[in-house]
């Protein structure tokens, strides 16, 4: 005798338009993030070998990789800006005539009225040690010292144009120095992006590649260990009380547990990083015939959305608009 179940959940994977129909998630250009490289003294784009695909920018392939990026749909570009010169305190970050700054005004006058110009706001692309802030005598990275810089880096990309600041540093304080800063300034509608649940992790290294990194030692002492799941919720509400705008947990991929932990308890928007490793991986197999590349990289931001991203952060955020359109 054979048996005919009555429930059959494969009817609903039976066709392409039927699995269209039924599927729970979906991906929008417009939740998608443009990370880009700007560096100093460019006159053409330099190649990162660590990232196929993606490139520091002069100023002049900035703007049209962010006019690609608004013809895209897509919703934002961040900007890292690389420095030519780079001492203790990272000057140049707070420097009107510094590369971030002298970028952001440059694509905020190009595409600010098509997408949101966001700006990294950390100390590590601008110090000559590489750390995400100023070193006090022993060496060590110094809490507060380090939010008198950020306040000060907020105004100038604030006046430089940034509709939205990226607190990276995982300084304590930093949503409220800088918040406080912002307001005193006169910026009070500039947004702050909180990287709240940001781990200390192994999938940054070809970020450091990008962003011609100066760093010895590690960052464990600030960013989180990636042992832990309750704390990314502690930051995220901390960041939240402190006046964040937006919350965001990176990496991505490894931590998505934390992310749908603080998608959950988020009364604002929360986004994730799909950081330079995870996508260098997905190149390197793909490279070599192991995996699909396209429909690696559909599943992977996918999965990101899924966990409760509202908006991702993605080196394949034009490519991927296309295909979604």
């Amino acid at each position: 005798m054979s048996f005919h179940p009555a429930i059959r959940p494969r009817r609903l994977r039976r066709t392409p338009a039927l699995r269209r129909l039924a599927a729970e998630t979906r991906l929008h250009p417009a939740e998608l993030i443009l990370p880009a490289f700007v560096r100093e003294g460019l006159t053409e784009p330099r190649a990162i070998a660590a990232m196929p695909g993606v490139q520091q920018h002069s100023l002049d392939s900035l703007r049209r990789a962010a006019a690609e990026a608004a013809e895209a749909g897509v919703g934002g570009v961040m900007l890292f800006g690389i420095p030519e010169t780079r001492d203790a305190v990272g000057s140049a970050a707070d420097d009107p005539d510094g590369i971030l700054n002298v970028a952001t005004r440059a694509v905020a006058a190009e595409v600010g009225d098509a997408l949101v110009v966001q700006t990294d706001l950390c100390l590590d692309e601008f110090t000559d040690h590489g750390h995400c802030g100023v070193l006090d005598a022993a060496g060590e990275v110094a809490n507060d010292a380090t939010l008198e810089r950020y306040a000060a880096m907020a105004i100038a990309q604030a006046e430089a144009g940034s509709a939205l600041l990226g607190l990276s540093g995982m300084m304590d304080g930093q949503v409220a120095a800088v918040r406080a800063a912002l307001d005193a300034a006169g910026h009070a509608d500039t947004a702050v992006l909180a990287y709240s649940a940001k781990y200390a992790s192994a999938f940054y290294g070809p970020f450091r590649e990008a962003v011609d990194s100066q760093l010895t030692g590690n960052r464990r002492g600030y960013q989180q260990d990636p042992a832990n799941r309750r704390e990314g919720v502690r930051e995220a509400e901390l960041d939240i009380a402190e006046g964040a705008d937006v919350v965001m947990v990176k990496p991505a991929m490894s931590f998505l547990d934390v992310l749908s932990d603080v998608a959950q308890i988020s009364p604002v928007p929360v986004w994730a990083y799909q950081v330079s490793g995870e996508a260098a991986m997905i190149e390197a197999a793909a490279a070599n015939g192991w995996i699909d590349r396209r429909a690696a990289i559909l599943e992977s931001v996918t999965g990101i959305k899924r966990a409760g991203a509202d908006a991702i952060l993605s080196y394949y955020a034009v490519e991927l608009a296309g295909w979604l359109r």
